[in-house]
Parts: structure tokens; sequence; C-alpha cells
């Protein structure tokens, strides 16, 4: 081989192994409850993440490279999610992680994305202190695109007081941090309209029989029961009460619109309100586009978790103009770039116009939310 034949094969050999460098895939964590009772919600979220990157990645990707996906099943346990989230820094090398469906396991998992200094956007859990969490920190590395307990809560007791003008409500929450970190939120709203609840009631999850927690409600005069759970176990409320013959109405977080709260609770579920960001109903162009390519894919007529579907797809989109404005995938600088986002970027929930900033990481304010009602079926808008 000649010196000249030499210097163009390693030329080329040089290039072909740039080519390969560049065309590494940009690995992006997905982590949610894809078993258990939690599943409506994490698969929704999942699949939401799904049809967002395969959007990208049809359109050529990020910055000429194709996203990854890599998923983890946390089973809602919060040393679960603690070993996925250091697999998927230490070993996996992804560039971000979205998801977090449950609060506990969001605020054992996140640190680590906080000390590795890697974007993590919590597109399902709601807990308040969860983008608080290192506030204190010169910078943030938690966002977040659903919206906020804090938020929930004040609906709740707004729908309840304000507008259906009951003075005499229950709560009813389960015992994980989820439940009683909303709890602890709605209670303080109520307090600030001077209601005090007659009966406080907690439940665990799995249990099949509330009617002890329903009974003391009952007897204390509650015109209402204001609820803090997922799906199964709200079911469990809602048919506890038909069977007790107690017909007053169900109130709660967002989980109320779950597809096993609608199954499992059939009729008696009818009437529950809870806020929403996302009503399975094609209202815009990107709305309608997205349900119908959901249903293509995913050979489903109505959403798991409509909500969780579509903060899913739009904390992707969000990620993704981050990544482009960085023009990198370094954390630091995708944080940088989130809190600063130069353009617009139309999601499902609504159109994000600098959705945070360095002291504000929630995506999702009030004027977003919407209440929804559970009617045959389906969820709806509230009226």
């Amino acid at each position: 081989m000649t010196y000249k034949t030499q210097a163009v094969v390693a030329a080329a050999l040089m290039t072909l192994a740039m080519s390969s460098q560049a065309a590494d895939p940009i690995k992006i964590g997905v982590s949610g409850p894809y078993t258990g009772g939690s599943a409506p919600m994490g698969v929704s979220m999942r699949d939401g993440v799904k049809l967002a990157v395969a959007e990208i990645n049809a359109a050529g990707g990020l910055l000429g490279r194709q996203i990854q996906l890599v998923e983890r099943d946390d089973e809602a346990k919060n040393e679960r999610g603690v070993q996925i989230a250091q697999e998927l820094i230490n070993k996996e090398k992804v560039v971000a992680t979205v998801g977090f469906i449950n609060t506990g396991v969001a605020l054992a998992s996140q640190r680590f994305y906080q000390e590795a200094k890697i974007p993590v956007i919590n597109n399902v859990a709601t807990g308040t202190v969860i983008t608080k969490q290192f506030e204190k920190e010169k910078d943030n590395y938690v966002f977040r695109t659903s919206a906020a307990d804090k938020i929930q809560a004040k609906m709740i007791a707004d729908e309840a007081v304000d507008k259906q003008k009951l003075t005499k409500v229950a709560i009813l929450a389960d015992s994980t941090n989820y439940g009683q970190l909303g709890r602890e939120d709605l209670e303080k709203v109520l307090s600030d309209k001077k209601v005090t609840p007659v009966a406080v009631e907690k439940y665990n999850i799995k249990d099949v029989d509330m009617t002890a927690q329903l009974l003391k409600s009952k007897q204390g005069g509650a015109q209402a029961v204001l609820t803090y759970g997922i799906g199964p176990e709200l079911a469990q409320i809602a048919n506890g009460m038909e069977k007790l013959n107690w017909h007053v109405p169900i109130i709660g977080s967002w989980p109320l619109s779950m597809g096993n709260f609608i199954d499992n609770s059939g009729k008696n579920g009818n009437g529950a309100r809870m806020p929403q960001t996302f009503i399975q109903d094609g209202t815009t162009p990107k709305r309608k586009a997205f349900i119908e390519a959901y249903q293509k894919a995913y050979k489903v007529d109505r959403m798991p978790s409509a909500v969780s579907a579509a903060q899913g797809y739009d904390s992707i989109l969000l990620l993704a103009a981050a990544i482009k404005q960085a023009g990198t995938t370094d954390g630091d600088k995708v944080r940088a770039a989130l809190e600063n986002l130069n353009t617009k970027v139309e999601g499902v929930v609504t159109t994000y116009d600098k959705p945070f900033t360095h002291d504000d990481h929630e995506a999702i304010k009030p004027g977003m939310v919407v209440m929804g009602e559970v009617k045959n079926g389906r969820v709806i808008l509230g009226k």
C-alpha cells in the first residue's frame, strides 16, 4: 500500500468514524409505571411520548440524530424509581428523562438527575413540592408539564364551596405521598375559605372496602366527597357510596378521569368532577391529529388516561425545542434553553410561550386547566 493510498484509507476511516459518532442516537429516558394500578397513567404517558418521538424522528430527528427512548417500568415503587434513575444516568447515558407518574417516586428519584445536571421533566406527577425540591440550589434541573396540586386543590375547593355552595365536605385521600401532600394542599385552601372538613379519612392502595371512611363522612353531614387518589381505589369510593345509598357529589384531583375509575365505577362514577389539562376532544387541529394518531397507533377508542398521554407528548416537544435551541445535548445548556425558550411550541395541552424561567419550572399555569366531568364512560368538559 502506497503512502498516498494509506492516507486516503486513513481519511476515509476517520470520516466513517466521525459519521458514526454523529449518527449516534440521542437517548432519552422514559420512566413510569407500566404495570399495576397506576398503569393507565404510565402507559398513556409513554405512548404519548412515543408519538412525539416518532414525529420528530420522521422529520429528521434532532441535531441530525435520531431520538432513542429508553423505557423503564418503575412499578410505582420509590425504590424501583431510584434504581432506574441511576441506571438511566450511569449505564444508559441518557441526556434527559421524562416521566414520573407518582409523586413519591419523583421525590425519591429526581435527586440523581439534579446531582448529574441532567434535566428531568415530570409530565404526570403533581405534588406541589416536586419542582421546589432543589429550588435553593444555584440551578434546578427538575421541570414539569402537569398541573401542580396547588392548582388542582384550589379548583376542587372553588367547585365545592364557591360554585356548588357547599359548606360541609369530607376528604378521602390515599396514604401515598401523592394523596397526603394533596390533602394538605386541599385543607389549606379550604381553610382559606373558612371551611373545615367534617371528616378527613385515609385509605391504602389496594383497599377494597371504604365503608368505615364513608360512614364517618356521611354521619358528619358531608355534602360532597373530595378525593385525592388514583383510579382503582376511587372506584371503590364511588361504589361504596352507592352501597350506602349515599348520593352526594364526588369532586377530586385529576385521576378521577382514569379509565380504571370510569370502568370500575360504571354508572356510580357519573358526575364525578376533576381538574383536567386535556380532554379527549379534537377542539383544535393539533388535538384532533394527536387523538387520531393515538387511536390508530394503539388501536383504542378512549385513551386510558388522556391527560397523561397529552402531557407526555408535550414534554418531548418542549425538550426537543430546548435541545435544538441549545445545539447540544449538554445537560446544563439544555436546562438553560428550557428556561429561556425563544420559539413558541405548539402542544396539545396548549401552545407554550416561554413556559419556564430560571425560577419557575411549571409549564402549566392555573388558566390552562379546566373542569372535567365523567359522563357515560367518558370525560367531558364540565359545565
